[in-house]
């Protein structure tokens, strides 16, 4: 991807997170996260590219999203698929408390996922573990096979998972 378009999107969290930053500890998620959404649009509608959001917000939220299929950028540019979540932690916003993340992910057309709007189980890790993990195996499995991969001790990995009830 393009270094100019690269440093476009970096300005796209940024302008979602400062704004959603403007409602920390409120106790006002929906605000926080509509915010966050309109920032987000403005500054994708500022940037040369034909984009359409592949996997939006969330309709299962009810939120102020970006809806898949939703067209951004000025149209004129490179054609992108675009994964999106304004604000990642509503609740984290509201409660004034951290690691709230505004999300985006942009890959030329074709090359995203077109997923529908539902929760889904997802797993990620770094590149020289991609191909060595199975979402199906057990922890254990996966974590040895992220530490043979990075050539560390299981202990020496840092792995997050997200606070969901789900989870």
């Amino acid at each position: 991807m393009d270094r100019n378009l690269s440093m476009e999107l970096v300005r796209v969290t940024e302008a979602a997170a400062l704004a959603a930053g403007r409602w920390l500890g409120r106790g006002k998620k929906e605000e926080a996260d509509a915010a966050a959404t309109q920032a987000m649009r403005e500054m994708f509608n500022s940037i040369q590219i034909k984009g359409t959001v592949v996997i939006g917000e969330g309709e299962m939220d009810e939120a102020p999203m970006l809806y898949i299929g939703e067209q951004l950028g000025t149209c004129d540019g490179t054609e992108v698929d675009i994964a999106v979540d304004p604000l990642e932690g509503t609740n984290i916003v509201a409660a004034g408390t951290w690691n709230a993340l505004a999300v985006i992910a942009v890959a030329e057309r074709g090359n995203l996922l077109h997923a529908p709007d539902m929760y889904m189980e997802k797993i990620a890790v770094g590149p020289e573990s991609a191909g060595k993990i199975d979402i199906n195996a057990p922890v254990i499995d996966n974590l040895k096979a992220v530490a043979a991969a990075k050539n560390k001790n299981i202990e020496d990995l840092v792995v997050a998972i997200l606070d969901r009830e789900r989870h």
